[in-house]
C-alpha cells in the first residue's frame, strides 16, 4: 500500500506563489504516475497536473504557463510549483498516485488520494 502527504499549502495573495509537496510512503516502487488534482465547495475533483513515470507532465489548461509539476523519484516526492496565483485557484487541492498509469488516473479508477492541502488566494 501505498501513503500520500501533501504539506506546503497556505494563504497568499493574488500573484503570489506557493509550492505544494507530497510524500509517498510504503510501496512506492508500485507507483507509475503522480498528479495533483483541487476540489472547491459544490464542484468535482479535476485534475490540475499529472506527470507519467517517464516523467512527461500534462497540465490542465488552467495551470499551463503557471504551474509546474516535478517528481524526486528517489525521494518519493511529487512537487507542484504554482506561481502567478489567482482566486479562482482557491481549493483543496490532493496529491494521487496511481499504479497503473496516467490513463487510469484521468479515468479515476485505482486512484490513491492524500488528505489534501488548503490553497487559499486572495484578491
Amino acid at each position: 500500500q501505498v501513503q500520500l502527504a501533501e504539506s506546503g499549502g497556505g494563504s497568499v495573495q493574488a500573484g503570489g506563489s506557493l509550492r505544494l509537496s507530497c510524500s509517498a510512503s510504503g510501496h512506492t516502487v508500485n507507483v507509475d504516475s503522480m498528479g495533483w488534482f483541487r476540489q472547491t465547495p459544490g464542484k468535482e475533483r479535476e485534475v490540475v497536473a499529472a506527470i507519467a513515470s517517464d516523467g512527461i507532465p500534462t497540465y490542465a489548461d488552467s495551470a499551463k504557463g503557471r504551474f509546474t509539476i516535478s517528481r524526486d523519484n528517489a525521494r518519493s516526492t511529487l512537487y507542484l510549483q504554482m506561481s502567478s496565483l489567482k482566486p479562482e485557484d482557491t481549493a483543496i487541492y490532493y496529491c494521487v498516485a496511481n499504479p497503473r498509469g496516467l490513463a487510469w488516473m484521468m479515468s479515476g479508477f485505482g486512484n490513491i488520494w492524500g488528505q489534501g492541502t488548503q490553497v487559499t488566494v486572495s484578491s
